[in-house]
């Protein structure tokens, strides 16, 4: 039994540590050096070269290195019919959500200014409300967009979410699909969005939705960077209609240097750091579901294809 493995970041050895742990007779292979394609039978990746998962005819199941898995249907020749599962993980989830908090609170206490101010040298007090009068508003209330939702909450901002079916969070207020978009982003001071990416939601952040926020709101997109379009968070920015955006994901990774949103004065830039799934942890959940696949069962957080999330 074989695991072909794939990863932009190389640190094979670490990888094959922590999973001889949990699998001591997986024998695991690093893409491209794939060998005899029929001794793989499972694949853990993130972002595998288009083609190369088709090879492998007797794959019982894939794994995501991450919790998203929109990169896998970019492929044209992905095998549909093979389990596919997605990390979902405390320690992931609560990473996620220090990063949403720690910019959330960037964005409640107009730190942007501040830096401004600091580089300009100048001494300026600016008095935003308390966190109870800050209207925050989360898009996508799945695992990771509960978890900040509702830390937001007990910190003590108005939170909201939108998601395509409703939910129940406590001390969040919950709106559902496309008839209630509107009636969610119409308040929204802080918009963070943490949807998975699908045909539906490629390009969601775009010039129609930044107008039906008030005037004066600002964005973090830790989600995926196909779901914003640039030029348009620019010139939302650039009229005044929004205040300032935090970026941590862009279509093209990583991100060219003349690409104007580096120079932006009103936005924040980290390389996609918002949430890094350690090895140890995720090892030991493709553990589980190696064992799971070994006895025909579904997998944990098993993906569903039509849906795409």
């Amino acid at each position: 039994m074989a695991l072909i493995f794939h990863s932009s970041i190389k640190r094979d050895d670490w990888w094959k540590a922590e999973m001889a742990k949990h699998v001591p007779d997986l024998e695991m292979r690093f893409h491209p050096e794939i060998g005899n394609p029929d001794d793989i039978e499972f694949a853990l990746c993130f972002n595998m070269p288009h083609g190369e998962l088709a090879k492998f005819k007797n794959l019982k199941a894939i794994f995501s290195l991450g919790a998203g898995v929109d990169h896998f249907f970019k492929d044209p020749t992905f095998p549909k019919h093979v389990p596919l599962a997605r990390v979902v993980d405390d320690e992931l989830s609560a990473r996620m959500t220090e990063y949403v908090t720690q910019h959330v609170l960037n964005h409640h206490r107009d730190q942007l200014t501040y830096d401004q101010q600091q580089k300009e040298k100048v001494w300026k007090v600016h008095h935003p409300p308390a966190a109870s009068s800050r209207k925050v508003g989360i898009l996508g209330l799945g695992a990771l967009g509960a978890h900040a939702a509702k830390t937001l909450n007990l910190i003590g901002f108005q939170v909201s979410g939108w998601s395509r079916s409703k939910k129940s969070i406590d001390g969040v207020t919950s709106y559902a699909g496309e008839d209630q978009l509107g009636t969610f982003l119409k308040d929204v001071e802080i918009l963070v969005c943490l949807l998975p990416l699908t045909e539906q939601t490629t390009g969601i952040l775009n010039k129609d939705l930044f107008e039906k926020l008030p005037k004066g709101a600002s964005l973090i997109n830790p989600g995926r960077g196909p779901h914003l379009v640039e030029q348009d968070l620019i010139n939302a920015l650039n009229n005044g209609h929004l205040s300032a955006a935090t970026l941590d994901v862009f279509t093209q990774e990583p991100l060219p240097t003349e690409n104007p949103l580096w120079e932006h004065p009103r936005i924040l830039i980290t390389p996609h750091v918002a949430s890094i799934a350690a090895p140890n942890r995720v090892a030991a959940l493709v553990a589980q579901n190696i064992k799971r696949a070994r006895e025909g069962k579904a997998l944990l957080n098993q993906v569903d294809v039509e849906k795409g999330y």
